[in-house]
């Protein structure tokens, strides 16, 4: 049973349109040009510190904001009150989304990754298994934060409000441009959001083969515990 959930939601996922838009072309349009195009001082090869960005925005892009909309939507259109009717039990639903957007997340990897070593990307062998499971726990972190606000909103507001954030972590969370390149206490604040913490772990372990510092890590698993204490609490399935 969870091997068919989890199938169908994926595959739910790879097909809808508007997903593939935000969670494979928009970062890889973003790889290549950021990459390809001097746009701001970064050593070369310029995708070393470019991809780790882009894969935190992917995952952001697939766990929180795809995540978000589809529960909104499913929510609006009764399609949890009639599975949760079914013989399917509801730890097999929620960990059926959990393992599919893994799925996508580790699709999203494979492209992206075969993509940037096309354009040079020189990673460190060392520092893969580590980026691994700090991509685990970015798309659990960004997953709780995606569920708070898809099961808690009406499904119109949960269309604004996660496109919103997702702009607001792109510019503000260390994405489009390193943290240390934004103005003043922005750089700061990247380091304490998700996609601040995500690309930073991600460019220890896969630029400079080192551990993942504990600040960002605590921060994932903060917001993880937080967004999911939170939407165990305001979660609705109507």
């Amino acid at each position: 049973m969870l091997a068919a959930q989890t199938r169908i939601e994926a595959l739910l996922i790879i097909r809808h349109g508007e997903q593939a838009l935000l969670t494979l072309i928009i970062p890889l349009a973003l790889l290549i040009g950021l990459s390809e195009l001097h746009i701001g001082e970064l050593p070369e090869p310029r995708v070393d510190s470019v991809f780790p960005r882009i894969m935190a925005l992917a995952v952001m892009s697939t766990a929180f904001t795809g995540q978000a909309i589809a529960l909104g939507f499913d929510r609006r259109y009764g399609v949890l009150k009639r599975l949760s009717a079914t013989a399917l039990p509801r730890w097999t639903l929620i960990s059926g989304r959990v393992l599919a957007t893994l799925v996508v997340v580790a699709l999203q990897a494979v492209v992206l990754g075969v993509t940037a070593l096309v354009l040079g990307w020189t990673p460190s062998a060392v520092g893969i298994a580590p980026a691994l499971l700090m991509l685990v726990l970015g798309t659990l972190a960004f997953g709780a934060a995606g569920v708070l606000v898809g099961g808690s909103m009406r499904a119109e507001i949960v269309l604004a409000v996660a496109n919103a954030i997702w702009f607001v972590l792109l510019l503000a969370g260390g994405l489009a441009l390193p943290a240390a390149d934004l103005p003043g206490p922005l750089g700061t604040l990247a380091g304490f959001l998700p996609s601040g913490a995500l690309a930073e772990v991600l460019d220890a372990t896969l630029t400079r083969g080192a551990l993942p510092g504990l600040t960002p890590v605590l921060v994932l698993l903060g917001w993880f515990a937080a967004c999911g204490a939170a939407a165990l609490k305001t979660t609705r399935l109507t």
